[in-house]
């Protein structure tokens, strides 16, 4: 009997996963494996947040006192940082979260020599947690009009705001009649345009069931109800933008329904066939892609489909979904961060690479110190140096407990055992009262060695805190063509390592602005190719762990003084190519109409 279509395509795609991992073994094993006697790292980060005028610190929310036994884990979360352009004047501002009531959010103005001013107060955004509304988890900036203002989309444990951008530093909350006034407990949120019609559309993950006030429960049947299979956290939600500031959900029709404890999403064309994409990490279970089949013929939106991927293998606690080009191929890799605690749970963080182009899935290539980072969060993808490679920065540890109070390990690992109503009833769990839980951590500084290895450099290179590290966003503050590592700590101060790169080496930038496309450009990708570099960036409307990238791109290129080429691909579809760019600038590039 001659096997199926479907079958013989399945045995094709895991003999060339099989050939592909064969070939990292043989060429690329060191590419994770942490090097002893590395020599010094050739830059250094500087902690600059005083200077600049950034002093916030984040303060956690407190809920019913139902749950005050395990309040100090089910409150770790909060601590958020968007890059935008507020006031549209060409330099990058900071959106920081807070997530305790009658406590002001931050929007840090950037003033360029001068440091950074918080201008929420009068911009109408610091005075946004209050009883019966809830608390911040995060914000997502796009320009949802397309009329030259980035305007905010802001997610709480509670009630979501959308504030339109109206100019002049003046932003009106615009919720009301927008269609999106659902309570939702998010800790994660992205724009991107699914239907590719020109306009931002935006995804909402829900993690503690929306049927919750976790200030007035009604039941402490509040939790998970497994640590490796939870098919009962929020759900998601897909709203397509109609243009006239109002959205429609569409998550049934669009094949996006879940209910899996989403902590981080990100949007891309991973296949690359024209159409972006969704990828999800999921608390208690496996991640998940979504790949977009576009609209059919009888359809107004797009619709999704689940794909297997080769991420249905590991039921972990993804928190995080950062993108980067790690190996110089053009190739998109995913980097997706779990829970490391030695003598206890090693889950591992995972670096998959993207094979859906060639019809396989993902290869996680993830070990030695890339896959065990202690109890990671948010990380982001980043040439630090310049020399044409992306690092990777991740910052780690969830609950700083009080001196002298010992572990909670042990009483997580009792409830740990047990399974559906036993683990769902908050009742059962043993209380924390101040214990630590893989608090304390200091985040990790991977430097990229060529494409070969990551070495951890975080103490070399300055980056010795450890405060309970959440989000974490990356952008050139200062235009001075090297990134800015922003790090929004839980219960702690807002951190911003300044890299100094080497001289001498090289950089380009490209600001994007879109014409067909939405006007932020959010799901453009740029390929570079300079010499033996073959880059790749793509422009984000939210990844890491509630956070957001800035808009511009950033290629480090070493010593490569040219570029050979430039190939821009529009979230319309449309591809223009450039040559003769300059390096050691930024370039503003504007979608052809045609």
């Amino acid at each position: 009997m001659s096997a199926s279509p479907a079958l013989r395509q399945s045995l094709a795609r895991l003999l060339f996963v099989a050939l592909v991992a064969l070939s990292w073994g043989l060429d690329g094993r060191r590419l994770t494996v942490e090097s002893p006697g590395a020599g010094a790292p050739p830059f250094t980060l500087r902690e600059v947040s005083g200077p600049l005028g950034l002093g916030f610190r984040h303060e956690r929310a407190s809920f019913d006192e139902k749950l005050a036994h395990i309040e100090a884990q089910i409150a770790a979360l909060g601590a958020a940082v968007a890059v935008t352009d507020a006031d549209a004047d060409g330099l990058p501002d900071l959106y920081v979260t807070t997530s305790a009531f009658d406590r002001p959010n931050a929007l840090f103005l950037n003033r360029g020599a001068q440091g950074f001013v918080d201008g929420a107060g009068p911009a109408g955004l610091a005075d946004v947690n209050r009883e019966g509304l809830g608390v911040s988890m995060g914000s997502v900036w796009a320009d949802m009009d397309n009329d030259g203002d980035e305007d905010c989309f802001l997610y709480r444990y509670g009630y979501p705001s959308l504030y339109r951008n109206d100019g002049e530093l003046v932003f009106t909350d615009v919720t009301r009649d927008s269609g999106l006034e659902h309570w939702v407990n998010a800790n994660c949120a992205l724009w991107f345009d699914a239907d590719e019609d020109g306009l931002v559309d935006l995804f909402v993950a829900g993690y503690f069931p929306e049927r919750f006030d976790l200030w007035n429960l009604e039941t402490t049947r509040v939790m998970q109800d497994s640590f490796e299979f939870s098919n009962n956290g929020g759900s998601n939600r897909l709203y397509r933008n109609l243009g006239d500031g109002r959205f429609e959900e569409i998550t049934e029709a669009a094949g996006l329904t879940s209910n899996r404890w989403t902590m981080g999403a990100a949007a891309a064309d991973f296949d690359g066939d024209g159409h972006v994409d969704l990828y999800l990490a999921n608390d208690y279970g496996a991640e998940e892609f979504h790949r977009n089949l576009g609209a059919g013929p009888d359809e107004g939106g797009p619709r999704f489909e689940l794909v297997d991927a080769g991420l249905g293998d590991d039921s972990k606690s993804g928190m995080c979904v950062a993108l980067g080009e790690v190996r110089n191929e053009g190739r998109m890799s995913v980097f997706v961060t779990n829970i490391s605690e030695r003598g206890y749970l090693f889950q591992g963080n995972n670096l998959r690479h993207d094979y859906l182009a060639e019809g396989a899935g993902f290869l996680n290539v993830a070990e030695g110190i890339v896959a065990d980072c202690g109890w990671a969060w948010g990380a982001q993808f980043g040439d630090l140096d310049n020399d044409g490679w992306q690092d990777l920065f991740v910052a780690n540890g969830f609950v700083t407990g009080d001196e002298g109070e010992g572990s909670y390990w042990y009483g997580m690992s009792k409830v740990g055992g047990a399974a559906g109503g036993l683990v769902e009833d908050a009742a059962n769990w043993p209380p924390m009262w101040g214990k630590d839980l893989s608090g304390s951590e200091r985040s990790r500084v991977l430097h990229n060695r060529g494409g070969r290895r990551f070495d951890d450099v975080a103490e070399a290179v300055g980056v010795t805190d450890r405060y309970d590290g959440r989000a974490v966003a990356m952008a050139d503050l200062s235009g001075r063509g090297a990134l800015d590592v922003i790090v929004a700590n839980q219960r702690g101060p807002l951190l911003v390592y300044r890299a100094e790169p080497p001289p001498g080496q090289h950089w380009v930038q490209f600001e994007l602005t879109g014409t067909v496309s939405n006007r932020s450009a959010i799901g453009a990708a740029v390929e570079l190719k300079a010499g033996a570099l073959h880059g790749l960036r793509v422009v984000d409307g939210g990844s890491g762990f509630s956070a957001q990238n800035g808009r511009r791109l950033h290629f480090g290129l070493g010593t490569q003084a040219t570029l050979d080429e430039v190939i821009v691909h529009w979230p319309s579809g449309r591809r223009q190519v450039l040559h003769d760019l300059e390096v050691d600038r930024v370039h503003a590039i504007t979608e052809p109409a045609s």
